[in-house]
């Protein structure tokens, strides 16, 4: 499931279309959302250095982290620096936001931490102002990119921090400008979804084409059980949980995914759900009086029965009697038909349903089509 998630960022927009996004939400019962956006952030990194995916680059918006961190995360997981330079870049949200170290000036000024550093990071220090910001992404994202119809992706470590400087309606409108812009393939952001109103929620998830969601694991533990017991059980699960993912698809459908998860020195790893987790699912199923399924003789009945205006296909003519004709007029033809069907029927095991108007002394129209006037 994760690897689809992964797989849409990789492949990017269609022509005329928004690009794909995924909002990762975490909480303090689960604060694993910065171990999910690392993972795709390797992933992805890796698919445009194998040229397997539609963007040329990454601009790397850092809020909640610090440049040094990620060269560091992206040289520990494997992921080749050399060329960096060429395909991403880290937009420093996090080292001077608002712009009180007096050293600095301008609102945008290149930092090089030194000539070895293998990624070039920009220092934005007007956090507040979403508008230079949103220029600051496509001028990187541009740079990476080059000429001519090439793409490039967006991540954001943090739309929290945000909306601590902006309100919900700029950074709306932010998230809204990057997903139409017609040089931006993907783009992901986390957020920790315990510390907004349920509205700002909502928002950033309609923005969103795929949701990802963080939660603990469902434990019971038995009330006879020692407190040592219970402790262990807890620490042993505090690094685990459940990974929701609903995507919103191109014809309008949404489907809903879940993983496990689990954290371990190396970083995150996704597994399929247990079967026994499935087992206690079905166990929750709601209980009713009657069969939501056919018996097997149920669908051979079922499937004797030759309704009305069902073409046969046996090459033979169809009586089949349509009401409209009067009962005197065509009841021994009525009497000879029905009394042949019923010995075909008895023959071949398949019933039939006949219909017969009640009386002649009904209406004309009274059993006649109401749209056979039309010309459909």
């Amino acid at each position: 499931m994760a690897e689809s998630i992964c797989r849409n960022l990789r492949d990017g927009a269609l022509e005329g279309e928004h690009a794909p996004a995924l909002s990762i939400k975490d909480s303090i019962a689960t604060p694993f959302g910065s171990d999910v956006f690392n993972y795709v952030l390797t992933k992805l990194s890796a698919n445009i250095l194998a040229g397997k995916s539609q963007s040329k680059g990454i601009v790397l918006v850092a809020f909640s982290r610090s440049p040094s961190f990620y060269v560091d995360f992206l040289k520990t997981n494997g992921i080749d620096l050399v060329s960096a330079k060429k395909w991403i870049s880290i937009l420093d949200c996090y080292t001077d936001p608002l712009g009180w170290k007096d050293s600095l000036k301008g609102p945008l000024d290149t930092k090089n931490f030194s000539l070895k550093d293998p990624i070039e990071a920009v220092l934005f220090r007007h956090v507040r102002n979403l508008d230079l910001l949103f220029s600051a992404i496509i001028e990187m994202g541009e740079a990476l990119a080059g000429q001519g119809k090439g793409r490039f992706s967006v991540s954001i470590d943090l739309v929290t921090e945000m909306l601590r400087h902006a309100s919900l309606s700029s950074v709306a409108n932010l998230l809204s400008k990057v997903r139409s812009h017609d040089r931006i393939s993907s783009t992901f952001w986390l957020l920790h979804s315990d510390l907004h109103e349920i509205r700002a929620i909502a928002a950033l998830e309609y923005l969103s084409s795929m949701v990802g969601s963080l939660e603990p694991m469902n434990l019971s533990l038995n009330g006879q059980r020692g407190d040592l017991e219970k402790l262990s059980l807890l620490e042993q699960n505090s690094r685990k949980g459940k990974f929701h993912v609903r995507i919103k698809r191109r014809n309008g459908r949404v489907r809903v995914m879940c993983e496990d998860f689990h954290i371990e020195q190396s970083g995150i790893n996704f597994t399929p759900v247990s079967s026994e987790e499935g087992i206690i699912n079905q166990g929750l199923l709601p209980k009713v009086q009657f069969n939501l399924q056919l018996s097997e003789k149920e669908r051979i009945d079922r499937a004797k029965v030759v309704l009305p205006f069902e073409h046969q296909g046996n090459g033979e003519p169809l009586h089949i009697y349509d009401g409209r004709r009067s009962l005197s007029e065509g009841k021994d033809e009525k009497a000879s038909v029905s009394t042949e069907n019923l010995q075909t029927n008895e023959d071949s095991g398949k019933g039939e349903i006949i219909y017969f108007r009640d009386s002649d002394d009904e209406m004309p129209d009274s059993d006649e089509d109401p749209d056979d006037d039309l010309d459909i």
